[in-house]
């Protein structure tokens, strides 16, 4: 299963649902890519929707880093929405939990970047 990305504007904020596997390869290129895209347009306040990623090797954890960095870089935010189990305890395990900022509901998430 590839892995898609869409955004979505919501108040200010643009929300990237993400569906598939973030992996090496395909999945992490259409990560960077996908930021990359939206801060050009400058666009900095990002929401990653990660409830349809069913799979997060290590080079995709190395992308959400990096994307986190990326924007953080350039005076944005980028925030994660709805993990799944597997992602929740992925980000457990590697001590990421405490670097993102992870919201459980898109309303209180939205709302958390004004």
């Amino acid at each position: 299963m590839t892995m898609k990305a869409s955004t979505r504007q919501v108040d200010g904020v643009t929300i990237v649902d993400l569906s598939g596997r973030i992996t090496l390869g395909e999945g992490s290129v259409i990560l960077r890519d996908t930021v990359r895209d939206l801060l050009g347009k400058n666009q900095k306040k990002i929401l990653l929707n990660l409830g349809d990623v069913s799979y997060i090797d290590s080079s995709g954890i190395g992308e959400l880093v990096s994307a986190y960095t990326t924007v953080r870089n350039q005076g944005g935010d980028l925030r994660l929405l709805n993990l799944t189990k597997k992602v929740h305890d992925l980000l457990q395990i590697t001590k990421l939990y405490t670097v993102f900022d992870v919201k459980d509901d898109e309303t209180s998430a939205v709302k958390a970047f004004a």
